[in-house]
């Protein structure tokens, strides 16, 4: 399939700027490898941040919000000296559904890809300010368009790339490694070589578009999600829609990667750290600072949930125990006893 063979929805105006004073943030997250691939290509990541205005904190924190404006510039100044045009495309090889934060809490456990697009476009400013994201139905097709939402500002075309190949592989995750888009869109002209492009997205390529982003199949959006969990779901929207569950303290990054991670059984201290770009003893310690640890951030996320689990009683107890991150259901039967005084049989069912 080619650009030509896809009757595209014109759109007179890409995006509604933002107002002219506005500043809008992104988390730090956005430079999530900036600082590796700088490195692989010979620059300095800290100088190019503070040419930018950016805080090297923003390497650390990822939850630090900081300008889109001198996001898009930092990596477009990385590009140009470095003479890599695949620059963003490098940074989002590793991406993962954790670098979108407490968003990707609701995304992981929706029904279908459609909700989970849909989640993403309700509460994107959570993430970043200046990006707009739009489904848009064209027969059999629905184009999944990304627009950056700056009124004056540096080229975009690092920026574009990297925002396209994040949300390809957020779908990526729902539809299998092997899934393609029909086509991928960018609005900016060809680069002399594609090659990279071609690697990470596998797919049929289109530059000089009227919009950035990707085509895929309706059918795929409709397709079930066999690792959704509706009473996960409602507990991350729960977090985001009340702002006072959204917090900068450290306790609670730990606690949304722990919701993330724990039914995947990948919950340990390590893997947190990893996901936070620091190492163990920082976790630690910043939980220290705050009166807490990572066993008492884990233990309080298996009582709310086991609470919400025990209300839906649609689970027996084996999977139960797994998604709550125990080696086995006489593990969480002893956890159980030991935290609500009574056996966990006789709350739920052991079918």
């Amino acid at each position: 399939m080619t650009f030509r063979d896809i009757e595209l929805p014109f759109r007179d105006t890409p995006g509604k700027p933002l107002e002219p004073h506005s500043i809008p943030l992104v988390r730090a997250a956005a430079l999530t490898h900036f600082a590796e691939v700088a490195q692989q290509c010979g620059l300095d990541a800290l100088q190019l941040l503070a040419d930018a205005g950016l805080p090297s904190r923003c390497l650390e924190d990822p939850d630090l919000k900081v300008s889109a404006r001198a996001v898009c510039q930092v990596l477009e100044r990385a590009a140009e000296r470095a003479r890599e045009p695949a620059f963003a495309l490098r940074m989002a090889q590793q991406r993962r559904l954790s670098n979108i934060g407490p968003l990707a809490l609701v995304v992981r456990d929706q029904p279908t890809l459609r909700d989970a697009l849909e989640s993403i476009v309700r509460y994107l400013h959570l993430h970043n300010e200046a990006l707009g994201i739009s489904l848009e139905p064209s027969g059999d097709l629905v184009l999944i368009r990304e627009d950056l939402l700056l009124d004056v500002g540096p080229g975009l075309r690092q920026a574009h790339e990297l925002v396209v190949a994040a949300t390809y592989k957020v779908l990526g995750l729902f539809l299998g490694a092997a899934w393609r888009p029909r086509l991928v869109c960018f609005a900016h002209g060809a680069p002399a070589d594609i090659s990279a492009h071609r690697r990470l997205f596998g797919a049929e390529l289109a530059f000089g578009c009227e919009f950035s982003g990707l085509v895929c199949a309706a059918a795929d959006l409709t397709a079930p999600n066999p690792g959704a969990d509706p009473v996960l779901a409602r507990y991350a929207l729960q977090m985001l829609s009340d702002p006072r569950q959204r917090s900068a303290a450290w306790s609670a990054r730990v606690h949304e990667l722990i919701v993330l991670m724990l039914p995947r059984g990948h919950c340990r201290v390590e893997r947190v750290a990893q996901h936070l770009g620091v190492d163990r003893r920082t976790v630690c310690r910043r939980l220290a600072a705050e009166g807490t640890s990572f066993s008492a951030v884990l233990d309080q996320v298996r009582v709310e949930l086991m609470t919400r689990y025990r209300a839906d009683g649609r689970r027996p107890l084996a999977e139960v125990s797994a998604l709550l991150g125990f080696s086995a259901p006489s593990a969480l039967s002893r956890w159980h006893r030991q935290r609500f005084g009574v056996a966990a049989r006789t709350s739920i069912s052991v079918n």
